[in-house]
């Protein structure tokens, strides 16, 4: 069971390795295009928001049965990330156009070093 929810969590954290890096770029594109953030891109943020707190959820899973990592930094980063994208979400998404865009944006850029830290500390 313990190897399950671990390949789980790797894999979640594999993904959203890719989702915060082509989010990173589609972001920054649109902000230097100045357009607003298409409603696909917007869903796209918060479907990484929710697959944080899943792959969370299984690390979590991992830890409760006897998984470790290799620091604990691993698990600040993990909450970091879980935190961080839905607030960042509420807090961009009531200014203007252009604001929400390189929030959004610089967003992804700063969850994708968080989620690369995980993986040095895991």
């Amino acid at each position: 069971m313990i190897a399950v929810v671990v390949f789980l969590h790797q894999l979640l954290a594999e993904a959203l390795v890719a989702f915060a890096f082509v989010l990173g770029v589609w972001g920054t594109y649109l902000y230097f295009r100045r357009d607003a953030i298409t409603p696909g891109f917007r869903s796209s943020f918060l479907a990484m928001a929710g697959v944080s707190i899943l792959q969370g959820l299984a690390g979590a899973g991992a830890l409760v049965t006897g998984a470790r990592p290799g620091e604990l930094l691993h698990i600040v980063y993990g909450i970091f990330a879980a935190l961080f994208l839905p607030g960042l979400y509420m807090y961009a998404h009531g200014g203007s156009a252009r604001r929400e865009a390189v929030f959004l944006a610089g967003g992804c850029w700063v969850v994708l070093i968080a989620y690369l830290r995980g993986f040095a500390t895991g």
